[in-house]
């Protein structure tokens, strides 16, 4: 059974490594690949997208910038994790084709009323996109089967003490998507941190055969030099977007659970803060499938085996 998706996506490593993933599963078929502000500036969150679906021979798949800035804030990026470029590591091809003359939010809206099916999202960057996408075409909302996030955090956070960096950047945005009613399965920080990718898994991905395992490798290389930081208490480099994939396609890797999850968008001391009701301790209703446990090993391997698919063959066929 194929499912349609939509990636919004800022990368980013750990986003140009879930859409090589969702790339290499025939069952998700991507309607389009949007852009946020966010690991980088949008100008450069765009190229990345297009340098990535360059590399994979897919310029049949329209991509499209979205918005400049966060709703109500200034742009907070986090280049000193992902770099100059927001993919810096590997060499990476200029794009072969050009975005959309369109926005993300317009991309979407058109290939949601065009398919045939229902079509699930998967943000990996801030919300603001789907916030916008969501604020403005309430008609379109019965046709989103799921929106499938990373972001947020039931525990320890990772850009404040008490908020994660994508629904830190917009946390207004993130207030819109998680009270708009539609299912959402939160891919936090309880997860991802779990997710850890060690040297040897790095090299075991280096041993594939093909440029895009190679690419990824590269990228992970990069990736491990700011979780090397003892503060971080890592053995490894958590891949935090790729859990969105991973789950939509073995959800049986994963421990979930269903809660009322809401997004402080006042304070001072944890703005952006991602408040899960696990317990039960207010009468609010469930609105998010969270994420909370994960088979670290059955997700390195889902990884490894989805990077054994892009073969030079596989690669000139598409």
């Amino acid at each position: 059974m194929t499912r349609h998706i939509i990636l919004d996506c800022d990368p980013g490593h750990d986003d140009a490594i879930a859409l090589i993933l969702a790339l290499a599963h025939p069952e998700l078929v991507p309607l389009a690949v949007t852009t946020s502000a966010g690991n980088q500036t949008p100008d450069k969150t765009l190229n990345n997208a297009l340098r990535i679906l360059t590399l994979l021979n897919r310029s049949d798949i329209p991509v499209a910038g979205g918005a400049a800035k966060p709703l109500s804030r200034e742009l907070i990026i986090a280049d000193n994790v992902h770099g100059e470029t927001g993919l810096d590591g590997p060499v990476l091809p200029n794009p072969s084709f050009s975005p959309q003359a369109i926005t993300a939010v317009e991309l979407m809206a058109q290939q949601i009323r065009q398919s045939t099916k229902p079509v699930t999202l998967i943000p990996t960057g801030p919300l603001t996109n789907i916030a916008l996408l969501l604020a403005s075409h309430g008609e379109l909302h019965h046709k989103i089967e799921r929106i499938v996030l990373m972001g947020g955090a039931a525990g320890v956070s990772n850009w404040t003490p008490a908020a994660e960096f994508n629904i830190y950047v917009d946390p207004e945005a993130a207030d819109i998507v998680f009270k708009a009613g539609i299912p959402i399965t939160m891919c936090g920080l309880d997860v991802t941190h779990q997710a850890q990718i060690m040297d040897e898994d790095i090299e075991r991905i280096r041993a594939i055969q093909n440029p895009i395992a190679k690419c990824v490798a590269e990228l992970l290389d990069f990736f491990m030099i700011y979780h090397r930081d003892p503060k971080w208490g890592f053995i490894g480099a958590p891949l935090h977007d790729p859990c969105t994939i991973a789950w939509l396609l073995k959800p049986e890797l994963f421990e979930a659970q269903d809660c009322w999850v809401g997004i402080e968008t006042q304070s001072e001391l944890t703005l952006g803060m991602t408040v899960v009701d696990r317990y039960q301790l207010t009468d609010k209703p469930t609105n998010a499938t969270v994420l909370f446990g994960l088979d670290r090993q059955g997700f390195v391997d889902f990884l490894a085996d989805s990077l054994s698919v892009y073969t030079a063959t596989y690669l000139n066929r598409r």
